[in-house]
């Protein structure tokens, strides 16, 4: 639990920093370690509850964090997730209302980091969730110490501490937590998977750390082809304005399958304005796609993937949008002279105007 390694790992330069903070123990732990590490700092701590409603106790259980943050010293805001709640899939839905509350808070306050309390525990159970689900590389990967959603960086200083370490914290410091009943409901992958840890300890030796301490070696697997995929588009590919991105045929056929297969999916969540890449059978298919001579032109992600004199363009999907004229293109090229000569396709054009205009 040490914040002042991490923080010298991940250095953040802001003076405000927010934290999810549900009530349970992981959380609390997180943000009164937080809160001393801030004071040290000179830093400011927010932290920010999330009332799903999917519970009675909900709303209680948000006011009993700002009553403990309010004897802290901390700054609380209960964000509400209203409106009707998914009768499927509600476990990732709430994560993704969450989610979605908390980052709507944090961009429009001007906070650039958010806190998690994601543990070694927690690692352990996303890695056999995924593969039970026959991830690859990076789903095996878990969680990263620091990843973003948009512009907002999502910090997770607390993924090689065992939970038991933060409950024994909190109880030093005498601070009662809220234990969610769904914690303990078989209905969730997650829950089943957590009460079977201890039986694949007892009798195979396969602890929680050990199943973290891979995920974190996948992740560094994942992050040296994240870097060879971003050097290829540093080096082979072109930046249209952020409307699109154009990368050589030859150049991206040359490139191994692992690769390309990175270089699309995040060019794709670039350009479409995703949280999340496609699928990874969709991108099989669209690189397969590519490659042959009959391609022809298709919309993955909210983007149109083009292939047009000797190049693939991928260019946002633009559904309604008005036709852009010859006198039109020949007046924006009046105002920007750099395109006035250059062949482009007419989905470029019209994402290009659209975006001056």
């Amino acid at each position: 639990m040490d914040l002042d390694k991490f923080f010298q790992r991940y250095p953040v330069t802001e003076k405000v920093l927010a934290a999810g903070v549900s009530g349970g123990a992981d959380s609390l732990a997180l943000v009164y370690l937080l809160k001393e590490w801030a004071d040290r700092q000179h830093k400011i701590i927010v932290a920010l509850t999330v009332n799903h409603g999917l519970r009675p106790e909900s709303g209680e259980e948000a006011e009993y964090v700002a009553e403990l943050m309010k004897a802290a010293g901390i700054e609380h805001h209960i964000l509400v997730w209203d409106g009707p709640k998914p009768a499927n899939g509600i476990e990732e839905a709430a994560r993704e209302a969450r989610y979605g509350l908390l980052r709507e808070w944090c961009e429009t306050q001007g906070v650039k980091n958010l806190l998690i309390a994601h543990h070694s525990r927690d690692q352990a159970e996303t890695f056999l969730m995924r593969l039970q689900r026959g991830s690859g590389v990076d789903g095996l990967a878990g969680m990263a110490p620091v990843s973003y959603r948009g512009e907002l960086k999502i910090l997770r200083p607390l993924l090689e501490t065992k939970p038991e370490a933060l409950r024994d914290y909190l109880r030093e410091k005498n601070i009662r937590w809220v234990e969610d009943p769904s914690n303990g409901s078989d209905d969730y992958l997650r829950v089943r998977i957590r009460k079977l840890l201890p039986e694949l300890e007892d009798k195979i030796g396969l602890t929680a750390e050990r199943l973290s301490a891979t995920a974190a070696q996948m992740g560094r697997v994942r992050d040296y082809l994240e870097k060879q995929s971003e050097k290829f588009i540093r080096s082979c590919g072109k930046n249209w304005s952020d409307c699109a991105y154009s990368l050589s045929c030859g150049e991206f056929a040359a490139l191994h399958e692992e690769i390309a297969l990175r270089v699309l999916s995040g060019l794709l969540k670039k350009i479409g304005g995703r949280v999340y890449g496609p699928r990874l059978e969709d991108l099989q298919r669209l690189r397969q796609a590519l490659t042959a001579q009959d391609y022809r032109a298709r919309t993955l992600s909210g983007c149109e993937i083009l292939r047009q004199g000797n190049k693939i363009w991928i260019v946002p999907e633009l559904k309604g949008a008005v036709k852009l004229s010859k006198q039109q293109w020949e007046d924006f090229c009046n105002l920007y002279p750099g395109y006035q000569k250059i062949k482009l396709p007419y989905k470029l054009k019209l994402a290009l105007f659209q975006k001056q205009n």
